[in-house]
């Protein structure tokens, strides 16, 4: 199964920057060979389930690894069944509606 996922990962108890734990899991995620698209408070992900949830499981390894004690993660899924659908389509279909 395809999915969809917006990741955000923030590392608790390592002060108030954490840009180089976002660095850790962009290389896990580029790593992994999976489409992403990093913005200002997350990533989105498209791939197979197992894949991106494996890199899901990792980015929490990289960042525990780095020193992190705790980590809170929100994470939205989305899956269709009726037809294949990537983030670009998703992007293009509401560009489309604007220019109408």
């Amino acid at each position: 199964m395809q999915v969809i996922v917006d990741l955000c990962i923030v590392p608790l108890g390592v002060g108030v920057s954490v840009s180089r734990y976002v660095a850790a899991c962009q290389e896990v995620i580029e790593d992994a060979g999976l489409i992403y698209r990093m913005h200002a408070y997350g990533t989105n992900i498209e791939g197979p389930w197992d894949a991106v949830f494996e890199t899901v499981r990792r980015c929490h390894e990289r960042v525990h690894e780095m020193g992190a004690p705790r980590i809170t993660t929100t994470l939205k899924v989305g899956t269709r069944t009726d037809r294949e659908q990537s983030m670009d389509d998703k992007v293009a279909s509401v560009a489309a509606h604007l220019q109408r």
